[in-house]
């Protein structure tokens, strides 16, 4: 008997049916490289909770003249996944179904082509319980009761958070195995209005999209391209304030900078290099009063690094925290993508960067057994996972979206060791049963689905449908057939979230999602803020 060769799931992948990797991207998604993340020295003093403490009242209305932002732009934080090399989002994770919604239940072959095979699927009992227990909405969307995503998550996720979170799925297609899939919708979310108090974009990923897949080209404004952050010590490096507070108390090094700020405000204010009056409209006056406001600022509210450091938050590492201090810092695979998704949800959830992507690799895993894919994806859960919990300690709501580049189907061969956990083996490319979700966190409850009915709030949580054999049906929505569009779907359903879809049209004219009406078909949720929110710090 043939026994296949053991290899460590977080090896790096080689398929029959792909060439050698040559780009980076085809590196990260078959796992040859991956992200980094390490902690260099772990700081015990936790976030400061004070904006301005010190900065002197009569400055402060001149802060936001000089355009400085503080804390975020009142928006919702926004964080996003990308899990590069085309994973499994639809059936064996997140339930998707036909025209009537995620309950609108497929054939079983449909069922087999998501990896579950027919004594898994929704529709039946348990043959172990005897009842319909593999449906699980615990999180207000519908997942599969073994969903490896799900599993993850309420790893992180207290009752009390799960209460408060709703989410929507989106059958959708797109391109296997290529950079070229303009998934990420940061840009967008930008354009939306989110800002952050030192940063507008950040992404784990040295790219123009911060992630692994690309940015729909009409949306990208470089101005804003996202700062690289992977690690702890890539949050703590973004501020330099100089050798003032190493001298000096941070306090006494406000009082300095705010110093310089008035001297330097009442010279230009006398004359002019032509020994004329300078009016209050000079802009050389302007912006060099600005510049040391902005340094008086910045040394005020980050002159200490530790209020930025996610390894020092004890709300993320510790003993009571979302990760324990073993394994933050255990060096291996697991630590460093949680390294990551902490660096990036602290600087997102609390409002120093208005949008963040977290890309993870290595989830082109077919062609293996089943083990690998669920491992992987249990990993992805426990970090989306923490992103929800950290937002549930912060009091502020968060939207989390997830996709991947292109998906995969399973031919029904079983996988029963005990990380295969009895599901169908991936066993190759298929674009076919593609879908993303995003996930809703609301300190004040639940997200509400619009519509008056069950029936009609179900095809609002499900954004389009797949037919009865599993695929996606690429008539149903614009977002079906065209990941540009697919973008703009999120896009709108984040200002919709605010109560700002009404806008939309000025926000991404020329958009490819059509009239009003086609726009409320394609958003899920009530609004759960009105114009802006109030920061944690």
């Amino acid at each position: 008997m043939r026994r296949r060769k053991t290899r460590h799931y977080d090896d790096p992948l080689t398929h029959a049916d792909h060439p050698r990797p040559k780009t980076r991207r085809q590196f990260l998604a078959q796992g040859f490289i991956g992200g980094a993340g390490t902690v260099l020295g772990g700081a015990s003093i936790g976030i400061s909770n004070k904006v301005h403490a010190s900065l002197s009242p009569d400055l402060l209305p001149l802060v936001s003249q000089c355009g400085i932002a503080t804390q975020g732009a009142g928006k919702i934080p926004f964080i996003c996944f990308d899990l590069a090399g085309g994973s499994n989002q639809a059936g064996s994770n997140v339930l998707v179904g036909k025209q009537g919604g995620q309950l609108d239940f497929l054939s079983a072959g449909g069922y087999e082509r998501q990896g579950l095979p027919a004594d898994m699927i929704p529709p039946i009992a348990n043959p172990q319980t005897g009842t319909n227990d593999f449906i699980d909405t615990t999180l207000g969307l519908a997942f599969h009761s073994d969903s490896a995503f799900l599993r993850g998550m309420m790893t992180r996720i207290s009752p009390a958070t799960a209460a408060n979170i709703n989410g929507a799925v989106i059958p959708a297609r797109s391109e296997n195995d290529t950079g070229n899939n303009p998934h990420n919708p940061m840009y967008g979310i930008a354009k939306a209005g989110a800002d952050g108090s030192l940063l507008s974009l950040i992404g784990s990923e040295n790219s123009d999209s911060g992630g692994n897949s690309m940015a729909p080209q009409s949306l990208i404004d470089l101005t804003m391209r996202p700062t690289k952050v992977d690690r702890p010590s890539d949050v703590t490096g973004l501020v330099d304030v100089g050798d003032l507070t190493s001298v000096l108390s941070q306090q006494d090094a406000v009082a300095v900078m705010e110093s310089i700020y008035r001297i330097s405000s009442e010279k230009m204010a006398a004359v002019d290099v032509d020994g004329n009056p300078v009016t209050a409209d000079d802009v050389v006056k302007d912006l060099v009063k600005c510049g040391y406001l902005k340094s008086a600022d910045l040394a005020d509210r980050f002159g200490d690094p530790t209020t930025l450091d996610p390894a020092g938050d004890p709300e993320i590492v510790g003993p009571n925290a979302i990760f324990s201090d073993l394994e933050f810092n255990a060096g291996d695979r697991d630590s460093r993508e949680f390294q990551k998704t902490a660096s990036v949800m602290k600087m997102v959830i609390n409002g120093f960067s208005g949008a963040g992507t977290v890309e993870m690799g290595g989830y082109d895993y077919h062609g293996g057994r089943r083990a690998e894919g669920e491992v992987k994806d249990f990993r992805a859960g426990q970090c989306m996972g923490a992103c929800l919990e950290y937002a549930a300690i912060r009091g502020v709501p968060l939207m989390l979206y997830l996709y991947s580049d292109g998906s995969l189907s399973s031919n029904g061969a079983i996988d029963n060791t005990v990380d295969g956990r009895g599901k169908g083996e991936w066993v190759s490319d298929n674009q076919q049963t593609a879908a993303t979700f995003f996930l809703v966190y609301n300190p004040n409850g639940r997200p509400n689905l619009i519509g008056g009915t069950p029936e009609e709030q179900a095809v609002h949580q499900q954004i389009g449908y797949m037919r009865s054999d599993g695929s996606v049906e690429t008539a149903a929505t614009p977002a079906a057939n065209n990941v540009n569009l697919l973008v703009e779907t999120v896009v709108l359903n984040y200002m919709a979230l605010h109560g700002e879809n009404g806008s939309f049209g000025s926000v991404l004219p020329g958009n490819g999602l059509g009239n009003a009406s086609l726009q409320d078909s394609l958003t899920a949720f009530e609004p759960i803020v009105s114009g802006t929110i109030d920061s944690p710090v």
